[in-house]
């Protein structure tokens, strides 16, 4: 599975600013080759707006919306053993984003974690979370621990799915295909460092 952030955002709506465009071409670019099954994306705009793009570059892959890899936080519950000081941040969740127990992104992991009787690739462009969320459960690592990691704007993570193994994070975050002056847009956290 590819798994890819959306493009930068714009400022002033939910699409990409040029800098985002100029991203998703540029990560297009690098997949074109890859024989994709299929290209899922988030449905909020800077999503489908990137894998239109990547789309153009992978002209014979079906695309479609999936709402399993839409915007959500992981809400893990107090018990969980998530550092305190992420509470402040977490608290600032808007409702629409909150995934309590994170129910819908685990769906999400086991909708397109599964392995059949032939290799497929699949490219899914989505959110810093969701790529977070997917991550920590390739590491098998505690269920707050999608905090921290911090995906670029057009970052590449792959994760391979084996019959009856955990997964393997192949790369995480690469960004070699695009410029170094491109790759600044991270999601800002600082209110928690």
């Amino acid at each position: 599975m590819y798994l890819v952030r959306h493009g930068e955002q714009s400022g002033s709506h939910d699409g990409l600013s040029e800098l985002g465009l100029s991203q998703s071409h540029a990560l297009g670019e690098r997949l074109r080759n890859v024989p994709f099954a299929a290209l899922h994306h988030s449905p909020l705009a800077r999503a489908a707006e990137t894998a239109a793009i990547l789309a153009s570059h992978l002209p014979v892959v079906p695309v479609h919306s999936c709402d399993f890899v839409a915007d959500r936080t992981p809400m893990s519950s107090p018990g969980d053993g998530w550092p305190p000081r992420y509470a402040g941040f977490l608290g600032r969740v808007p409702d629409e984003e909150r995934d309590d127990g994170a129910v819908r992104l685990q769906a999400a992991v086991d909708y397109l974690g599964v392995t059949g009787p032939e290799d497929r690739y699949e490219l899914v462009v989505t959110h810093n979370f969701v790529i977070g969320w997917f991550v920590r459960h390739a590491l098998d690592g505690p269920s707050w621990r999608w905090l921290g990691l911090n995906s670029a704007n057009a970052g590449l993570t792959i994760v391979q799915w084996h019959d009856s193994q955990r997964p393997t994070l192949v790369c995480f975050n690469d960004r070699g295909h695009l410029p170094d002056d491109s790759y600044s847009a991270y999601t800002d956290r600082s209110d928690i460092a």
